[in-house]
């Protein structure tokens, strides 16, 4: 009897969720996606010091105006050098983050989307190779806009709700990333409701998604993130992708048994659901008065962008 990922494996395309090249080359993923968070992880671990070892040999060979500019440079390119790695495991797509303190700045967050296309095709991997991850703020959408008409591909990440992620898909992004886990673990702080499988806040939260992007025909790939369990993830089979953590995928491996198709885009055109119009008035009212969605998103732009300090601070002790 084969196991539960080789059997998620024919519904869902599955994608790593770390920065740990060891476990890619484990699960044979599609694709692979790393954030500020798990970039820290991996240089704090020390595993993987030759990498930084030679960013920051690379940076002693530049010219920067100051410390802070310098540590900057190297940080960007430990991502990239990451992803560059990644793509040599992986046949698809590598993720890789623009900075979560950039979340609220549409022209800087387009640049720094160019530097990092740039970075990878002067090493080599082509941008059709590349997902830009945004976050999914007003401002965040807008850039990914304008760069998805540019060519650069992008990942909308940090999706809560349904506003974020139709407006994402309105502004021709090629993938978003609704969150499941972080979206249950709102609701079992605020509540006293007992969750179990069929209620998930969470996992409904990605349903309602992927049955509203079936249904009006949207193609952007929804890409489903953030699991906490084996049972969130059972629960989406069928969804576009599933970005799984090497802890989960490794449970996975381990339980023999079927999977069940859960989601499927013909079931979605007799689902009763309105088609949205957004504006970027409705767009921040409706965030407002999705207090789960507005929290998470905030939190999910500070965490980022904690871990994104961490690394810097790490750096420069290196330095």
């Amino acid at each position: 009897m084969t196991n539960k990922l080789e059997n998620l494996k024919k519904y869902s395309s599955i994608v790593a969720d770390t920065g740990n090249i060891d476990s890619i080359k484990k699960f044979s993923p599609e694709d692979c996606t790393t954030n500020p968070s798990l970039i820290y992880k991996a240089v704090e671990s020390k595993k993987y010091q030759s990498i930084v070892n030679k960013v920051i040999d690379l940076s002693s060979s530049r010219t920067f105006n100051s410390k802070i500019e310098k540590t900057d440079f190297i940080v960007d390119q430990l991502a990239i050098s990451f992803g560059i790695e990644l793509s040599k495991i992986v046949p698809g797509y590598i993720s890789t983050e623009v900075n979560a303190d950039l979340s609220f700045d549409s022209k800087a967050t387009i640049e720094k989307a160019q530097q990092i296309i740039n970075s990878y095709e002067e090493s080599g991997v082509k941008k059709n190779r590349v997902l830009i991850k945004i976050a999914g703020t007003w401002e965040g959408i807008q850039a990914v806009k304008q760069l998805e008409a540019m060519g650069i591909s992008c990942n909308c990440t940090l999706i809560f709700s349904l506003t974020q992620a139709v407006a994402c898909a309105e502004a021709g992004a090629f993938l978003i990333s609704p969150f499941v886990g972080r979206i249950l673990d709102w609701f079992k702080l605020n509540t006293k409701v007992e969750f179990n499988k069929d209620n998930d806040p969470g996992v409904e939260s990605v349903k309602k998604i992927f049955q509203y992007f079936k249904k009006y025909k949207l193609n952007t790939i929804v890409m489903a993130a953030s699991f906490r369990s084996i049972s969130q993830i059972i629960e989406l089979a069928g969804c576009d992708k599933l970005t799984i953590s090497p802890v989960l995928l490794d449970e996975l491996m381990n339980l023999k048994g079927d999977v069940d198709l859960k989601l499927k885009p013909e079931d979605s055109t007799s689902i009763d659901i309105p088609r949205l119009s957004i504006n970027e008035s409705a767009f921040r009212w409706h965030l407002n008065e999705n207090q789960m969605a507005s929290f998470k998103l905030a939190e999910g732009i500070r965490l980022f962008n904690k871990d994104l300090s961490k690394l810097r601070n790490l750096i420069i002790k290196q330095l």
